[in-house]
């Protein structure tokens, strides 16, 4: 049985830290599947599309990535494309308290499905989308927090 993961965000834009995951995370598993959730009660700095297509590029040369979008539940997503891990990065204990929930919610609705935690490299650790885009809205420059395939001029 080939081990796909699951790695879901938003993604708004994506960071370095988020490629490091990604490319660390490699080994472990046979697909990652970087999937950009859509959430209607949620409202974005940049486009699904501009999101989808920047991961794309991000990771063209690793066959074993694929990148798409999805609506509602994520272990839902996690098995309609026959995932049984969920890949998850952490930063903080903020970040290991709030995923632990959610992982221990997937987990009851889904328990075939293991949440996987990767800690974040510590140079990339201050590192969130949140601020990228808090940059980026007051006319900084955050081009050194995200891969070069990432324009934020758009």
């Amino acid at each position: 049985m080939k081990k796909i993961a699951v790695f879901p965000g938003s993604f708004d834009p994506i960071t370095l830290g988020h490629q490091s995951l990604v490319l660390r995370a490699l080994p472990l598993f046979d697909e990652i599947v970087i999937a950009v959730g859509i959430n209607a009660l949620k409202n974005y700095y940049f486009p699904i599309e501009t999101r989808k297509a920047w991961i794309e590029k991000v990771f063209k040369d690793y066959p074993q990535i694929s990148v798409t979008t999805y609506k509602g539940l994520t272990v839902d997503f996690c098995k309609a494309v026959g995932s049984q891990y969920i890949l998850r990065g952490l930063r903080t204990s903020a970040d290991f308290e709030f995923e632990r929930s959610i992982g221990q919610v997937n987990k009851k609705l889904f328990p075939e499905v293991e949440t996987i935690f990767l800690l974040t490299t510590p140079e990339l650790t201050a590192i969130t989308s949140s601020v990228i885009r808090d940059v980026v809205r007051n006319g900084g420059d955050a081009s050194q927090f995200v891969p070069e395939e990432v324009d934020l001029t758009i």
